[in-house]
């Protein structure tokens, strides 16, 4: 059958656009932004949100999540519905959606609260660089792709109201800002896949760092991924001017500073280099955190799963008390995004620091899964 998708000029395959060129259950299509108060960063009672829209064709399942922080509490919200027929709505049910306002631009997107005071907003989004194409992001278990995706990423601020735990936030975009990105491919969603094989051979380890930072007048984006003797297998560096030049930023040299017992970061530092050679140094020191996989939907959450089927209109809240030995022993075993203040060069800025460093990984020093930084 069509779909009113089908009416534009957009078909890259002999398909319909009700669907995709691949049957993998694990097809994905999903937005993702964060939203935090330079004013507050260094705050630790400032507040930080996290939220997603994510399309599963092959699985009939829409869904959407926001997550939030201030303190030691983390709110999250859920939302899940069956996927019809393809069409330019984002929503999920009656309370989430996403409206385009200018392509590549402007992105309003409405998460609806409750009467108990709980996570709600209305924001609207403003880029402030041109989108960005980053590399393809693979990653494999053996010969299997775990992860093969596309994605673009974009800085900017944003305005309208956040309401968080009863009290109304009035968002301007002098101070409020933050990154998004739109990725879609193949990605773990849904309910879990068999082992077979694989459960021979698990993962030794996963070192992640994205790193999509506002200064005035450009941005910076950096992602390293690196498998557990540190070969590095996703290497993107990039500077965005405002006026939409891109410079390649050649390859990031990493140099971590982990707090002692733990591995969470104190601070990075990025050494990377500029077209004409010299030196671009991005100095990034992380705040308030939000673990992704304590509400979030994401790798290693038990409460719930991007594509999974919960039923029509599902809605499903929770808040999160970090100081909960139950919760905190929780957050160390997956990704966390933290709002981040920098520096460039000694120019100030603000965005997202994101970091896994799960198992081994040689370049620093962590054995196997266990270890920590001395």
């Amino acid at each position: 059958m069509p779909a009113p998708l089908d009416e534009y000029p957009i078909h890259q395959t002999p398909l319909s656009m009700s669907r995709v060129v691949t049957s993998d259950k694990n097809f994905y299509d999903r937005s993702y932004f964060n939203v935090l108060d330079r004013a507050s960063l260094g705050d630790d009672d400032g507040p930080f949100l996290v939220t997603g829209f994510g399309v599963y064709p092959n699985l009939g399942v829409t869904d959407a999540f926001a997550v939030a922080r201030r303190g030691d509490r983390q709110w999250a919200v859920r939302f899940s519905d069956a996927l019809e027929e393809r069409s330019l709505d984002m929503k999920v049910g009656d309370g989430y959606r996403i409206e385009v306002l200018e392509p590549l631009r402007r992105v309003r997107v409405v998460c609806e609260g409750d009467d108990a005071g709980g996570l709600g907003f209305d924001l609207t989004w403003e880029g402030t660089c041109p989108a960005v194409q980053e590399q393809p992001h693979l990653l494999t278990n053996g010969l299997r792709p775990q992860i093969d995706s596309s994605r673009f990423a974009q800085t900017g601020s944003w305005s309208g109201v956040l309401s968080l735990g009863g009290e109304d936030v009035t968002v301007t975009p002098d101070t409020w800002m933050g990154t998004r990105d739109r990725s879609w491919g193949i990605r773990g969603v849904g309910d879990p896949d068999p082992a077979g094989r694989l459960a021979d051979q698990p993962s030794e380890g996963f070192w992640w760092l994205y790193v999509p930072l506002r200064f005035d007048g450009f941005s910076v984006v950096v992602i390293v991924q690196e498998n557990p003797d540190g070969f590095r297998t996703l290497n993107d560096a990039t500077r965005i001017w405002d006026d939409g030049r891109v410079e390649q930023l050649g390859w990031p040299r990493v140099e971590f500073k982990y707090r002692s017992g733990t591995r969470q970061a104190v601070s990075a530092t990025l050494n990377m280099s500029a077209s004409d050679g010299s030196p671009v140094v991005v100095e990034v020191v992380p705040h308030t955190g939000i673990a992704l996989h304590v509400g979030g939907g994401y790798g290693g959450d038990p409460d719930w799963g991007h594509g999974q089927w919960r039923g029509r209109n599902w809605v499903d809240r929770a808040v999160y008390d970090l100081a909960d030995p139950a919760i905190a022993g929780r957050i160390p075993f997956g990704v966390s995004d933290f709002s981040a203040s920098a520096t460039c060069n000694g120019i100030p800025g603000a965005g997202l620091f994101e970091h896994a460093s799960l198992g081994r990984h040689d370049p620093t020093g962590f054995a196997d899964w266990s270890s920590v930084a001395p």
